[in-house]
């Protein structure tokens, strides 16, 4: 997405549909004069304003409040208008079609949001944090968005930046000043102050982690032979009867998909048709392609066994071929009320009933580990897939660097090491990012934000 600071950009920025309020948002230098010409003044700063909004022809289009927010104080930097009035979309878009008729222009996607971030109004984690707070699907995910939001991932990103440019200025003087008769590449002090940068990397990371699990929570796709009780196991995880269950095989043929909470972490859980050997039906065929689809996709496959009629899971055998190898598998003994084994027969593999209940608790403590998913206390952020791969990156670029120092002594490498480091690490605020990483960003935000 390429934008200019010199267009007026307006849009709705309220949800579509009917409600007792909308908001119609103006951000940049023409603002001032749409104001003017719509409530025929500009309103006092900061102050909400009755007014009444007027089209071309001095006709009343709606009647509101009227916000205006001159630059820099604004949430973008630039002049804002807001105007809130009747929340119907015909109203709405009748007030919209003015403004822009004023010479504004119907703003991108998140474009409001990334004029505070390019007016120096939020780095590019604060702005982030904001859809993340909009998209929050838990009360855990709100509060870690705006910990994010008020500055706390960033504040320890810069802590994590400050101590990679104090590693840099030590190496680079090393390398400035070779005359010199101390040698401070071999000081027993750099390497402990790199040692305590990659503990930070540690820190870091893990709760960057949870904040990553807490926004996009963790898929799992349940996959097994025709009757063995998936669609059974989705009802009791989500609590509901999300899926039709009868004794007839290959009930469930297309994906079905439903989101759960468990302890503050989103479990998308996709129930799919059986996996059968072949078959002549073509819709069951479909399915069953549709299911590897998702399962290639996913974090975890449960792969339902029927306990009863498959004690040694004889059907996962035979399946595991046509599994997705990068993808791990948690095998799931169903109807342990059924069967006369009780002794969990391998690793990974859980002994449960989705009639009676019996494993489901353990299922959920089992999918939390296998995310190393905390219950978030106070402390959590709000992080995306993105930070964790600029933080990994670092840390490898770290890594080296640490073994240049103690094998080589090698000052160059282990400076280039460093800066790009320092140049990933950037990469999470924005001081160093590319147009467009920002164009993805932001085209992910709601209209109107």
């Amino acid at each position: 997405m390429k934008s200019s600071d010199t267009d007026t950009i307006a849009a709705i920025a309220t949800a579509a549909g009917r409600g007792g309020i909308g908001i119609v948002r103006v951000s940049g230098p023409d603002a001032g004069i749409v104001a003017e010409a719509l409530l025929g003044r500009r309103p006092v700063p900061r102050v909400a304003t009755y007014a009444k909004f007027l089209d071309a022809a001095g006709e009343v289009i709606d009647e509101g409040l009227a916000l205006w927010f001159p630059a820099p104080h604004s949430f973008t930097g630039q002049d804002v208008l807001e105007l809130q009035g009747h929340g119907g979309p015909v109203v709405l878009e009748m007030l919209l079609a003015r403004v822009v008729e004023l010479g504004t222009r119907h703003a991108a996607p998140g474009e409001f949001t990334q004029r505070a971030y390019l007016n120096d109004k939020l780095d590019l984690a604060q702005a982030e944090a904001v859809a993340d707070l909009i998209d929050a699907g838990s009360r855990a995910a709100a509060r870690a968005a705006v910990r994010s939001l008020q500055g706390e991932f960033s504040r320890r990103v810069h802590e994590l930046d400050a101590a990679l440019v104090e590693l840099r200025v030590w190496v680079e003087a090393a390398l400035d000043f070779p005359e010199e008769e101390i040698d401070f590449l071999a000081d027993r002090d750099l390497r402990t102050r790199m040692t305590n940068v990659r503990a930070h990397f540690d820190a870091i990371e893990a709760a960057a982690m949870q904040g990553r699990v807490l926004r996009d929570g963790m898929t799992v796709v349940i996959a097994g032979r025709p009757n063995a009780g998936k669609s059974s196991l989705l009802n009791a995880l989500a609590g509901h009867d999300a899926a039709i269950v009868t004794p007839i095989a290959g009930t469930t043929r297309d994906i079905l998909r439903e989101r759960i909470d468990i302890d503050g972490m989103p479990l998308h859980v996709l129930d799919t048709a059986g996996l059968r050997d072949e078959t002549a039906d073509v819709v069951e065929a479909e399915g069953m392609r549709r299911a590897r689809l998702e399962m290639a996709r996913a974090d975890r496959v449960l792969f339902v066994i029927d306990t009863a009629a498959d004690p040694r899971g004889l059907a996962f055998e035979g399946e595991r071929a046509r599994l997705p190898a990068d993808v791990p598998v948690t095998l799931l003994f169903n109807k342990a009320d059924l069967a006369a084994s009780d002794a969990p027969p391998a690793r990974d593999a859980l002994r449960i009933s989705a009639t009676t209940g019996v494993g489901l608790a353990a299922l959920r403590s089992h999918l939390k580990e296998c995310m190393q998913f905390a219950t978030p206390g106070t402390d959590a952020i709000s992080a995306r897939a993105r930070h964790l791969d600029a933080l990994r990156v670092a840390r490898t670029h770290v890594e080296h660097a640490y073994r240049n120092l103690v094998d080589t002594r090698a000052g160059e490498l282990v400076a280039e090491d460093l800066q790009c480091a320092h140049r990933a690490i950037g990469e999470i605020t924005g001081e160093f990012s590319a147009d467009d990483l920002l164009g993805r960003i932001f085209s992910s935000f709601c209209i109107g934000k």
